[in-house]
């Protein structure tokens, strides 16, 4: 195994706070969530997930998204996926 070595970066306080709770909720460390992103980033040769600036939702994509956050158009509670699915194809 190789030596271990630091790796100092600037991060905004409200973020790193936000961060290091998200990572002990997954019962990781920083340090430990760090390594996984660098080992990720090795064995994929790329950023592990997208970096798009296009990525913009269409009208239609920006009105389903309202339509869930505002609960229109469902009438669950729903007992599994199928009755959910059921749901979303009906006739309002």
């Amino acid at each position: 195994m190789s030596q271990s070595t630091n790796l100092n970066i600037r991060i905004d306080s409200d973020l790193k706070k936000a961060m290091e709770s998200i990572f002990a909720d997954l019962g990781l460390t920083t340090t430990a969530a760090f390594n996984i992103f660098a080992k990720a980033v090795v064995r994929e040769r790329r950023i592990p997930f997208a970096l798009d600036l296009n990525n913009t939702p269409n009208k239609l994509t920006l009105q389903a998204m309202d339509d869930v956050i505002n609960h229109r158009h469902m009438h669950g509670p729903y007992n599994n996926v199928d009755e959910l699915i059921e749901d979303l194809h009906a006739e309002d």
